[in-house]
C-alpha cells in the first residue's frame, strides 16, 4: 500500500501519509507513475520527511523539486529529515538569490467551462456583495468596545476590535486609514455608522473622507465626546444602527457571474498536508476563477521566501516579476530592522510539529494557493483591488487576521483558508470559508473546518472532482450560506503596525 508520496522526481526526501514505524517500508509513487521504496530506519510521525537516498552533510535537501535546507549532519536513506539535521543557510540563500531569475514561463491553460453565477447584492458604486452587513466602524481602539455593544444590539450589524487609531506615526497612521476605509468599502458592507472616541489621531473626518474616495454608499458618523459618553453613545448608535439595517433589509439579490468575485486565499496553522494537498486544490479553483474572469489574491509575504523566484518568472510583465522580488527583499530589511531574522521565527511550533522543517519548504507549499496563472500586478496592503485581473499578489504580513484582514480591505468578498492543524480565524467583513486536507483535523476540529480536502493526498476523487465541489460549496456560500467561522460567530480582524506606537 502507498503510504508515501513523492512530489517531484528530483526529490531526495519523501513525505509519510500515515505514521511509519523503525524497520516499515515506505512505499511511494513516482510523478511518472513508477513506484518507490526505502525502508524507515526510524519512527517517522504522520507526514514528516524520509530521506529517500543518503544525503550528505552541506547537501541540499530537496522537496517540490526545490531547495528546502541544508543537511547539517550526514542522513542515510529512510532516516527522519527534520529540524535535527535541515536548516536553512546563508549558503541556501545565496543559493535563492543566484537563481531569481525572471525569465517568463508559458501560463498552464485551464478550461473554464460554462460560466457559473451566483446572487449577490448591486452595490450603488457597481460592486456586488455577497453579505449585507451594516459595518459599525470603530475608528480607534477607544471605540471598540462601544461599537461592539452597538453591533451586539441590532441584527444585521457587524464591528471588530480596532486596536489601531492614535498615537501612530503619519505612516502607520495612513495604512490603519487606508485599511478602515478598505473594510468599510467592500461590497459586502451595505453601509457604515463610523465611531470616534473624539480626541484619537483617526478623527472620524479622515476616515469617512478615505470612505468617500472610494465608495458613495451610505455612511453615519458618531463622536462618543460630543454626545456625552459611552452610555449615551450607544443609545444613540444602536438608534442610527437601526436605520440603516432597516435600509439594507430592502436590498435584494440578483444574479452575477463570476468574474465578478474577488477571491481571497489564505493559510494558516499549517503542517504537511497543506502544501500536499489542501494548498494545490486551491490552486486549482484559483485557476478555474481566473479562466472564469475573476480576480484571485495570493499573499502573505513571509510565506513567498524561497518560492518568490517562482512566482517572477510569472509576472506578465518584468515590472510585476520585480515587484515580487521586492516585497520580499524588502519585508526580509523591515525585520532585520529589529535585530532579528525571517527563518528565526518561521515556522511557527505548530508548523514544525506538523512537519514542516523550514520557512523555505512552508513557502514552497504555501505559493501552491496562487495556481499556475500569470501575476498581474503586485499590490500594497489594502490597497483597492480590481475585478477581472487574474492572479495578482498582496503584500501582507503573514499574521492570519491581518493578512485576511488585508485582502478584504482590498475587496476580496471571500476568502478560502486552508489549515493543517486547525484554526477558528474568520472576519467581520466577509466569510472565510476554511478547508484541510489533514483527515485527523477534519474530524478533530470538525466545528471549524467547511470542507475536508483530504481525499487530494488519499482519494478516490480526483483533484479536478475536488475542484468541482469545493467550486460548488463557493457558489453556496456567496448565495449565502454560512460558513463555520459565520455561524459561530469568529469575526478575527486585526491591523497590522507599521512601528511601536508613539
Amino acid at each position: 500500500m502507498r503510504n508515501s508520496v513523492a512530489i517531484d522526481a528530483r526529490d531526495n526526501v519523501v513525505v509519510a501519509i500515515y505514521p511509519l514505524s523503525s524497520g516499515e517500508t515506505a512505499v511511494f509513487s513516482l510523478p511518472d507513475g513508477s513506484e518507490g521504496a526505502v525502508t524507515a530506519v526510524q519512527d517517522i510521525p504522520l507526514f514528516h520527511k524520509i530521506a529517500r537516498c543518503d544525503i550528505a552533510k552541506g547537501q541540499t535537501v530537496v522537496k517540490y523539486g526545490e531547495y528546502i535546507g541544508v543537511a547539517t549532519s550526514d542522513i542515510k536513506a529512510g532516516e527522519h529529515v527534520h529540524v535535527h539535521n535541515c536548516a536553512s543557510s546563508d549558503e541556501l540563500k545565496d543559493a535563492d538569490a543566484a537563481r531569481q531569475d525572471t525569465s517568463r514561463v508559458a501560463e498552464r491553460h485551464v478550461e473554464a467551462g460554462p460560466t457559473r453565477t451566483f446572487w449577490g447584492y448591486r452595490r450603488s458604486d457597481g460592486r456586488v456583495g455577497i453579505r449585507n452587513h451594516v459595518l459599525i466602524l470603530p475608528t480607534s481602539i477607544c471605540a471598540s468596545d462601544t461599537t461592539e455593544r452597538i453591533a451586539r444590539a441590532v441584527d444585521g450589524c457587524v464591528t471588530f476590535h480596532n486596536q489601531n487609531g492614535c498615537s501612530q506615526v503619519a505612516r502607520d497612521q495612513q495604512m490603519t486609514i487606508d485599511t478602515m476605509a478598505g473594510l468599510a468599502s467592500n461590497p459586502n458592507i451595505a453601509s457604515v455608522l463610523a465611531v470616534s472616541l473624539g480626541c484619537e489621531g483617526c478623527q472620524n473626518d479622515l476616515v469617512v473622507d478615505a470612505i468617500r474616495e472610494r465608495t458613495d454608499k451610505p455612511v453615519r458618523t458618531l463622536v462618543i465626546q460630543q454626545v456625552g459618553g459611552s452610555i449615551k453613545a450607544v443609545e444613540e448608535g444602536t438608534r442610527i444602527a437601526r436605520e440603516l439595517a432597516d435600509e439594507a433589509s430592502l436590498e435584494r439579490r440578483v444574479e452575477c457571474p463570476v468574474s465578478e468575485l474577488i477571491f481571497g486565499t489564505n493559510c494558516g496553522g499549517s503542517d504537511t498536508s497543506s502544501g500536499l494537498g489542501a494548498n494545490p486544490l486551491i490552486g486549482e479553483v484559483s485557476d478555474w476563477m481566473v479562466a472564469q474572469g475573476a480576480t484571485s489574491v495570493l499573499c502573505e509575504t513571509p510565506e513567498l521566501f524561497g518560492g518568490e523566484h517562482i512566482l517572477a518568472r510569472r509576472g506578465k510583465t518584468p515590472e510585476v516579476a520585480e515587484q515580487t522580488l521586492k516585497i520580499v527583499s524588502d519585508y526580509e530589511k523591515y525585520v532585520q530592522m529589529f535585530g532579528a531574522e525571517m527563518r528565526e521565527g518561521n515556522p511557527s511550533p505548530g508548523n514544525i510539529a506538523g512537519g514542516l522543517t523550514t520557512l523555505e519548504e512552508k513557502s514552497l507549499g504555501c505559493i501552491h494557493k496562487g495556481g499556475h496563472s500569470d501575476i498581474s500586478a503586485v499590490y500594497p496592503y489594502a490597497a483597492p483591488l480590481k475585478a477581472g485581473e487574474g492572479l495578482v499578489i498582496m503584500d501582507t504580513p503573514g499574521n492570519d487576521a491581518s493578512s485576511v484582514g488585508g485582502i478584504i480591505a482590498g475587496g476580496c468578498q471571500l476568502v478560502v483558508f486552508s489549515t493543517g492543524l486547525g484554526t477558528p480565524t474568520g472576519n467581520a467583513v466577509a466569510p472565510v470559508l476554511r478547508l484541510t486536507a489533514n483527515r485527523n483535523t477534519a474530524q478533530t476540529m470538525a466545528d471549524n473546518i467547511d470542507f475536508d480536502a483530504s481525499a487530494t493526498i488519499y482519494g478516490p476523487e480526483s483533484m479536478i472532482e475536488l475542484r468541482d465541489r469545493l467550486i460548488d460549496q463557493i457558489i453556496d456560500v456567496c448565495n449565502g450560506r454560512p460558513t463555520r467561522a459565520e455561524a459561530l460567530g469568529y469575526t478575527e480582524t486585526a491591523l497590522p503596525h507599521l512601528c511601536n506606537y508613539m
